[in-house]
């Protein structure tokens, strides 16, 4: 994604939220504490909540009628279950403990388990002798659709009323709703990951990252080593990706790369093509998300693997629409008639929040603008539904900075600035959404991965008052969602012994399981389709549904950021000249001939000295 390039400084931002600089997330140390709007409220995953609850059920029949044989079978399912979703260690040990009868017969219902397939295990030694026992991917299949079932029983039974319909999907134990459809958790790794160190990660430090830190313990279990994690801000995550380049060896196993970089980094050498460290196929390609996918690519090789897709959109307080008698905004010409009209300074009330700090922010948000306008900053040509980025590696491009769309763009956000926050011109990533939850906007461009500010926060006057649009659109513009995000890369210069695991722990964490987890844990990504469509991801936010619609009707483009190589410079001189301009220094049309004449100067001269220590970029062969 594109994301912080520096932290909120204001005491009263949620601590979760504050950005360092970087941040060493290492074994021992205590998570990053939690939002206090997000504390606690994250959903549950189903199965845990029915694994908790059938353990206790069983403790009260065996506790409440004797004479009462155990069922060691289940009672060791549960245990295996429970220890593999709080992500602890289960020993053979402990789960003969667990069945509740004697342990000779103990140890024959484990042997009957692992006969049927339901339980693997895995050396946590070298010599083998001792192992861990997790779920196999059946028995967490069977579980998951059990789960659905005794969740739908017991609201049935215990929770029906007259009329309220409660159970009128559901027919002989099955459902028409795609209840069976749901993924189960991710299942441990046959073989525990042998990296020495442990498998180290550089991420950036926004809340999806960071569900990963609260999932830790769980995806230690999965990957059977620990997970040190570092997350940097933005810029700094650029900055320290390039630095790790020029080691001799990466000391990063995973990077994550924001999408505009990718053809940046492929150039420079930094990431190497999935290809080869991986058969590429194991990823099932084809459910990602089309525009998080290709923008994975360069020169029609994939490089990384989506780890977040996360379209920017227009945020809207429903309620406030509702009671002014308006209608969602689907142009930049009712974006601004909707903020006038609600924009009420003298009460506290502003129009529209938006990325108007200087730099990288507002480059940002300048190249979405123009792509709302019907136009990219650079002369790709034009195809069914957009723009072709997908030979960007081709190159020869020239900036359109001083076109009329521009022109038009840049108009539209000299109104903006009448209808904003008196602090707009400081407002980025972070900013721009904590007045919105607060209920002091009407209206607030923001990626996806922000909504988990209000939507699990019920103290938000924005909480369940929030609609979602794509980009409103000038005159000649059409709706688009420009995709956010970040794809996880393996570093070129990762020691060769390193990378064969590195590659297993990219397909973990970008699995469906996984990608469902950090959904059930607060993010609002999902770069597949599967994801989104998961009954249970669905019930936890109206976003999930909303950006696989855009999807499918073609609004999620990645154009809108092309990834050429000189693209962060070209952003950053964008954010900086076009800041003079809404600060009122000089005018719309010289802030714009300054930007295209630096930025035809940048493409003229494409190349620099390379950080790679003399590594030449990859190339395919024939």
């Amino acid at each position: 994604m594109n994301d912080a390039t520096r932290a909120p400084a204001t005491s009263d931002t949620p601590r979760a939220m504050h950005q360092p600089a970087a941040k060493d997330i290492q074994i021992g140390q205590s998570a990053v504490a939690p939002a206090d709007g997000l504390s606690g409220v994250a959903a549950g995953p189903d199965l845990e909540r029915i694994v908790h609850f059938l353990q206790d059920f069983c403790v009260e029949i065996d506790t409440a009628i004797d004479p009462n044989t155990p069922n060691p079978h289940l009672n060791m399912i549960l245990h295996l279950l429970r220890g593999h979703l709080e992500g602890r260690v289960i020993s053979p040990s402990s789960m003969v403990a667990a069945a509740g009868v004697p342990y000779a017969t103990g140890t024959r219902k484990l042997t009957d388990l692992r006969g049927a397939g339901l339980i693997e295990q895995r050396p946590r030694t070298k010599t083998g002798k001792s192992f861990s026992l997790h779920p196999s991917p059946q028995l967490l299949d069977s579980f998951s659709q059990l789960a659905d079932r005794v969740d739908r029983m017991a609201r049935a039974t215990l929770l029906q009323t007259s009329g309220d319909g409660g159970d009128t999907d559901y027919y002989f134990g099955r459902s028409y709703q795609p209840g069976l459809a749901a993924i189960a958790p991710p299942s441990a790794l046959p073989q525990p990951l042998k990296l020495a160190g442990g498998l180290r990660i550089l991420v950036h430090g926004d809340p999806t990252f960071m569900v990963m830190e609260t999932l830790k313990r769980q995806f230690e279990q999965i990957v059977g080593t620990g997970i040190h994690q570092r997350a940097f801000s933005i810029d700094r995550l650029r900055e320290e990706a390039l630095r790790n380049a020029a080691r001799p060896k990466s000391r990063y196993d995973l990077i994550a790369v924001d999408l505009p970089w990718l053809g940046e980094f492929v150039s420079r050498g930094v990431i190497r093509p999935l290809a080869e460290v991986m058969d590429v196929d194991r990823l099932d390609p084809s459910d990602f998300h089309t525009a998080g996918w290709r923008a994975a690519h360069w020169g029609g090789t994939p490089y990384g693997v989506p780890s977040q897709t996360t379209p920017e959109l227009m945020f809207y307080r429903k309620d406030w629409f509702a009671a002014a008698g308006l209608e969602p905004p689907a142009t930049t010409e009712a974006v601004i008639a909707a903020a006038r009209h609600l924009h009420d300074p003298r009460h506290g009330r502003y129009g529209v929040a938006w990325n108007a700090a200087r730099g990288t922010a507002l480059g940002h948000t300048f190249m979405m603008t123009c792509a709302a306008f019907g136009q990219p900053i650079i002369d790709i040509p034009p195809i069914a539904g957009g723009f072709d980025a997908d030979n960007l590696a081709e190159g020869g491009f020239a900036p359109r900075f001083d076109t009329d769309r521009a022109h038009a763009a840049a108009d539209y956000l000299m109104q903006l600035m009448d209808v904003s926050p008196p602090d707009i011109l400081s407002m980025s990533w972070y900013e721009r959404v904590r007045p919105y939850a607060e209920g002091k906007v009407a209206m607030a461009y923001g990626y996806t991965l922000l909504a988990p500010y209000f939507e699990l926060d019920s103290s938000c006057p924005a909480h369940g008052n929030t609609g979602y649009l794509p980009h409103p659109h000038g005159p000649e513009g059409a709706p688009i969602a420009p995709v956010g995000g970040y794809v996880l890369c393996v570093p070129s210069n990762l020691a060769e012994d390193r990378v064969a695991d590195a590659a297993e722990a990219l397909v973990a964490f970008t699995s469906p399981a996984a990608q469902k987890l950090y959904a059930q844990n607060g993010s609002r990504t999902a770069p597949r389709y599967s994801v989104g469509a998961d009954p249970e991801v669905r019930r936890l936010s109206p976003v999930f549904e909303m950006v696989d619609q855009m999807s499918w009707r073609d609004e999620l483009q990645f154009w809108p950021r092309p990834p050429i190589p000189k693209i962060s410079d070209i952003i950053r001189i964008c954010g900086h000249e076009l800041h003079d301009m809404l600060r009122g220094i000089v005018a719309p049309r010289e802030a714009l001939a300054r930007v295209q004449a630096r930025a035809e100067d940048i493409l003229r001269h494409p190349d620099s000295p390379s950080v790679t220590q003399g590594r030449k970029p990859w190339t395919p062969t024939a």
